[in-house]
């Protein structure tokens, strides 16, 4: 390894700062410059470092294959050249690094260039889609043996996840956790549903631990439409599978109750 500082790839977690963990912050306030995530939120930033003095913050957001995304190739360029000129270099991501987050084409490249690389893990945007609807992901009583997270957002050119066999590990009490879906969602549960019927338990969940999050319970046959009607938009989770059942027909119970409310 070459005579420089590690790199560190932070997990910002889902959104919520207070959720950030406490060497994410110490480490934050180490560095010299950050590379930021789109998906983190200028509030995490403003709880690392309030009013005081800041790192070089440079933005380097992407998200899908939208125009003015910044390059991964450029992105892990930088952080190889800032790492060399002797900079504390952190590269902020929302979630966890280590979840949908390239980070393993970061950790490549500064290996490659003789930089060592240590992750900060955050809480990944799944868990906190799950907690916003109050279900375990993989509570026992509703037969959830594990859980499987997957993506909806295929690379460019590349296959998309074998919804099939997702299905499959469904029907054996796995839940789903869909990142990035919402564009998708109308080709990946007609996918689902060529195994699983169509009121199969889902729901959605757009910017967990937000005071801007909304979820909405629904089913396999019926999400799409809810997405649009409702509009839904990214960042968004799709949880799929039974664990949603008793939390659905909650919510559902304290809506009548709300509608009785207000007739009343």
């Amino acid at each position: 390894m070459r005579d420089s500082h590690p790199v560190y790839l932070v997990g910002a977690g889902p959104g919520d700062p207070e959720l950030l963990t406490l060497k994410a912050v110490r480490v934050l306030r180490e560095a010299t410059v950050v590379l930021v995530d789109d998906l983190v939120g200028e509030q995490v930033l403003d709880a690392v470092f309030g009013a005081g003095p800041r790192p070089r913050i440079v933005q380097v957001g992407k998200r899908g294959h939208r125009a003015g995304a910044t390059p991964q190739a450029f992105i892990e360029k930088l952080l190889v050249r800032e790492a060399l000129s002797g900079e504390r270099v952190v590269r902020l991501k929302g979630g966890d690094p280590l979840v949908f987050g390239r980070a393993g084409e970061e950790m490549s490249a500064l290996q490659a260039a003789g930089v060592e690389v240590r992750v900060v893990n955050g809480i990944t945007s799944g868990l906190a889609a799950v907690n916003a609807l109050g279900v375990g992901w993989t509570d026992r009583r509703a037969g959830a043996q594990g859980v499987l997270l997957l993506t909806g957002h295929a690379q460019a050119g590349g296959a998309a996840p074998d919804w099939a066999a997702a299905a499959r590990l469904a029907e054996g009490g796995t839940t789903l956790v869909v990142y990035m879906g919402v564009q998708q969602a109308g080709a990946i549960c007609a996918a689902l549903r060529e195994v699983l019927p169509a009121d199969w338990p889902a729901a959605v969940v757009q910017q967990a631990s937000l005071e801007s999050q909304r979820q909405a319970f629904s089913t396999l046959g019926a999400l799409p439409q809810l997405l649009r009607t409702q509009g839904f938009a990214s960042p968004a989770i799709l949880v799929i599978g039974p664990v949603l059942t008793q939390a659905a027909a909650l919510a559902e119970e304290d809506l009548l109750t709300w509608a009785a409310r207000q007739s009343g």
